[in-house]
């Protein structure tokens, strides 16, 4: 009985390739062969001395394989855990405002621009290519209160190969910019639809969904526990952020005051799992951490 066909390769590399591993932080393999089969895989990661048993078992000629430059490597690509998208347009600037008067004056009034779905469109197109253009290849995106909109970022997303959580911003709670706010029924139920668009209408091979309250202050405690079941519910991911800043942190505490500290508001909702990313935590008490 013949031996199992072998998936066909779709590219084999030679030169130097860099990676970690639990035993090496930084391991550099020099005059290596690395070989990849059409569904993206690396299948095998050898040295050079072993050409001639891969070919053989792989069945690619010596012309199939692309050496790498003297100044080349590969490396695995780069997972950034929190990105807003929709704060590219105004990347590098207006950074002269503490975060809750930053928020007020520059990022409520540009998130609520992307409900014009081609604003949207353009800025999410760049921010894709650009973190793709600078090795990440798995992004954890914020996007906006918008569901379209944040469809289409997950649509493309998608387009350009880049694994992502994608994530609609859900928040219900805003005096300082009223326009920019959810209903909290709403919120919940277009955090739904967010869920079954994804898992059975477009079922992206590498994008999924994120439960994504936006913070502790921009949410009351009903949609926190709303959110939360649903989590539980559909075993989804989480992310949010978590004592940025002092005043944040008071500002949960004046709002919040069953709760012991701000970790405790996240957990007892079940939005703290093992498959919650906590954006900053600069602030955590010692209670906190433990």
């Amino acid at each position: 009985m013949g031996s199992p066909q072998r998936p066909p390769l779709a590219h084999v590399f030679k030169g130097t390739f860099v990676h970690s591993r639990a035993s090496a932080p930084m391991e550099i393999l020099h005059g290596h062969l690395l070989g990849v089969d059409d569904n993206g895989t690396i299948v095998f990661v050898e040295h050079a001395d072993q050409l001639e048993e891969l070919a053989k078992t792989w069945g690619f000629k010596t012309s199939d394989i692309r050496q790498l430059s003297k100044h080349e490597f590969f490396m695995p690509g780069l997972v950034d855990t929190h990105i807003h998208a929709p704060q590219y347009s105004f990347t590098g600037t207006r950074v002269d405002l503490p975060l809750l008067q930053w928020l007020t004056s520059y990022t409520f009034p540009t998130e609520a621009k992307y409900q014009d779905s081609g604003f949207a469109e353009e800025v999410y197109t760049r921010v894709v290519r650009r973190t793709l253009k600078n090795g990440t290849t798995t992004a954890c995106y914020f996007a906006t209160i918008h569901t379209d909109s944040s469809l289409l970022l997950a649509e493309i997303t998608d387009k350009f190969g880049q694994r992502a959580f994608v994530g609609k911003v859900c928040m219900d709670m805003n005096d300082t910019v009223p326009q920019y706010r959810e209903i909290t029924d709403d919120s919940v139920q277009e955090t739904e639809r967010i869920q079954t668009v994804f898992f059975y209408y477009f079922q992206y091979a590498r994008v999924q969904p994120i439960i994504t309250p936006r913070f502790g202050p921009s949410c009351t405690e009903d949609l926190l526990k709303a959110l939360g079941d649903l989590a539980e519910a559909h075993d989804l991911h989480v992310q949010s952020h978590i004592s940025e800043n002092e005043e944040e942190v008071k500002l949960v505490e004046n709002m919040f005051p069953a709760y012991q500290n701000y970790t405790e508001l996240y957990d007892k909702n079940k939005l703290l799992t093992s498959k919650t990313v906590m954006a900053h935590a600069c602030h955590l008490s010692d209670e906190e951490l433990k």
